[in-house]
């Protein structure tokens, strides 16, 4: 069983992100998931920066793959995605159906966990495309996942989001813009402020979701350390890790010292508690409300 580790979600700045690559050059991690999924105006970095990062992953190791925009409003954009998936070195996660289109018959690729692949049909058409690994969606359950595992391809692995906060939509509409009063062309990316997206509350004051530019995350972060083992036991072949701000790489320890035995998943819970300041979740996996917490 492989680890992980996602695209960042937030608009971190571009010291802030090489800092970040630089100590997971090192890190017990196989996989590396690298570029803008969220906001195309997140220009920070550009691709020859994600491109030099992955070069220098690569060398350490790791499995670099880039990964392109999940919700594709105008040309550039389409162009920009062309160029990663034409860069003729890495491999590419998809996020959308526009990706998948431009891959099939190009290059084995990723299917990212945006893409709606909830049955087998759509998993074997991934499949007959190229796809070469799937991330779940992650509102499906360990039923659905067992009964996508008992029919899928051979040769076409697994992976499933096991820790960080949810991504769970995506809008036209700049939602931290919003929340500021400003229109989405003149953001002053305000987005930066919130390394960890923009809490939002009910009027109880119970932890909701988070607005992340035009994404909507959930307050609580997915952490499903204590289904490590029942994972390996349905075939999942990679456990993948949002990246935080905050303790990232006290939570990849955790987990990959669960994977290889040498903790126990109560401890690692215990471990990762002060790095889910609004607590955690786990309900999508159990056939529940996501938001709720169902392993005790």
């Amino acid at each position: 069983m492989k680890l992980s580790l996602g695209p960042i979600q937030y608009f971190w700045t571009r010291d802030q992100v090489f800092d970040f690559y630089e100590r997971v050059a090192s890190a017990p991690v196989d996989i590396v998931y690298l570029g803008e999924t969220v906001c195309s105006k997140r220009r920070a970095l550009r691709l020859p920066d994600w491109l030099d990062i992955a070069a220098r992953l690569s060398a350490a190791g790791k499995e670099a793959v880039l990964s392109t925009l999940t919700l594709i409003e105008a040309e550039s954009e389409v162009s920009y995605m062309r160029t990663i998936i034409e860069n003729g070195r890495y491999p590419v996660e998809a996020n959308d159906m526009a990706a998948v289109n431009m891959l099939e018959g190009v290059a084995p690729f990723i299917v990212g966990p945006h893409v709606n692949v909830y049955n087998a049909g759509a998993l074997d058409l991934m499949a007959r495309a190229g796809a070469r690994r799937w991330v779940m969606p992650l509102e499906l359950d360990r039923e659905t996942l067992a009964a996508l595992q008992a029919g899928r391809t051979a040769g076409l692995e697994t992976e499933v989001f096991v820790f960080g906060r949810l991504p769970l939509s995506f809008s036209a509409r700049c939602f931290t813009a919003r929340a500021h009063n400003l229109p989405k062309d003149d953001c002053g990316f305000r987005c930066a402020d919130y390394p960890e997206g923009m809490p939002l509350q009910t009027r109880e004051g119970q932890s909701f979701l988070r607005l992340n530019g035009i994404q909507v995350q959930s307050g609580e972060t997915c952490n499903l350390v204590n289904e490590v083992g029942e994972l390996r036991a349905l075939g999942v072949e990679v456990l993948r890790l949002s990246p935080q701000p905050q303790g990232m790489f006290e939570i990849i320890d955790a987990f990959r010292g669960v994977m290889d035995g040498h903790l126990e998943p109560s401890m690692a819970a215990v471990l990762l508690a002060p790095y889910q300041t609004a607590g955690f979740c786990d309900g999508y996996w159990y056939s529940a409300p996501g938001m709720q917490r169902v392993h005790a």
